[in-house]
């Protein structure tokens, strides 16, 4: 079976369940930490793997480092961190033709050519999202205590880090360390559930410059999560909303006009969100053939929240789905010179 298509259920359903989970109670930061099932350690095939480090879960974390050859700048170059969709890993890196830019593609200033690449591992855990993807690889979106200085007490209740934001600190710390990053040009990517962790991890860490990311289900609610909420600039008035730390983020999403189980409306509803909360979005929606468009396809489904039901939305089970499970490569450059134009002011 080819991965690409394979890579497609991450969002397809064969029925109209959408919920990985039990019952949960919501809280300040949405819903409660997901359930790990494990994390095992990536290959990094061409790479370097990093770790292991445990976080506060005692989970032991992975990542994998691609640094440039040697036609690359020498000095301080510009770090992309690509987040994997979920229910795949690190692999799919080469199903997008990031790495083959990364010697040559000017994302620095002055001209600086070559990046380097850090590729973390998530973890498998239960999901919100519909059937296949109740639970596997993949990030925890859903409990949203991505607070910059760690751990937070609301009344008598101490709320961890989440864990995978965690992780991908521990990373970029790692790798910053080395002195071969540049400190003004962090910047993120990702595919599908990891470009949903992206928009969070990125509108939370103000050492981040830019995204630019790749079919990303709405991180504050989609599908049958229990507990949505709103972004905002300032501080909660109550648990429906979540305060983001970088609303100066500097973002670029691409999607598809049809993309698997609606997630094209429900891109458009995080756009509305961000936009709202002070967020500079260039959302860009493209069809079957790369070609940027205006508007959503309606027949691959409307309801902002996203439609997983194959009886209602056919189009999303087969069009958007084949349109989903691959990586946009027309785009690519479009979006590194997103991430090189948008360096921290």
């Amino acid at each position: 079976m080819r991965i690409a298509l394979a890579l497609a259920l991450c969002f397809t359903a064969a029925c109209s369940s959408t919920a990985g989970q039990g019952p949960k109670l919501c809280g300040p930061f949405g819903d409660p930490p997901a359930d790990t099932i494990e994390a095992p350690a990536p290959l990094c095939l061409g790479g370097v793997r990093l770790g292991p480090w445990q976080d506060s879960d005692g989970t032991p974390r992975h990542a994998c480092l691609y640094e440039p050859g040697p036609k690359a700048t020498s000095g301080p170059l510009p770090l992309i961190v690509y987040l994997h969709p979920s229910l795949f890993g690190t692999e799919t890196i080469y199903l997008t033709n990031l790495l083959h830019y990364q010697d040559s593609m000017q994302v620095g200033q002055n001209g600086t050519r070559g990046f380097i690449v850090l590729e973390p591992s998530g973890r498998k855990t239960t999901h919100f999202y519909p059937f296949p993807d109740q639970k596997g690889l993949g990030w925890d979106n859903w409990y949203r205590q991505f607070n910059p200085a760690g751990d937070v007490r609301v009344g008598a209740a101490v709320y961890k880090e989440n864990v995978d934001a965690a992780a991908i600190d521990h990373f970029i710390a790692e790798v910053a360390a080395t002195g071969k990053v540049d400190p003004r040009r962090i910047y993120l990517t990702g595919w599908s559930n990891g470009a949903a962790m992206a928009y969070l991890y990125g509108l939370s860490r103000p050492k981040i410059a830019a995204i630019a990311v790749y079919s990303a289900p709405n991180p504050f609610g989609a599908f049958g999560d229990p507990c949505p909420q709103k972004p905002v600039a300032g501080p909660p008035k109550e648990d429906t909303e979540i305060q983001i730390f970088n609303p100066r983020l500097a973002s670029l999403h691409i999607h598809n006009n049809c993309d698997a189980v609606g997630i094209c409306p429900n891109s458009e509803q995080l756009a509305t969100q961000l936009t709202a909360a002070g967020v500079g979005v260039s959302d860009v929606i493209v069809d079957s053939l790369g070609i940027q468009v205006k508007s959503c396809m309606r027949a691959c489904g409307v309801d902002p929240k996203g439609d997983a039901d194959p009886v209602s939305n056919p189009l999303g089970w087969t069009l958007g789905l084949a349109n989903h499970s691959r990586w946009p490569l027309s785009w690519t450059r479009t979006m590194l010179e997103f991430l090189r134009d948008h360096p921290l002011k």
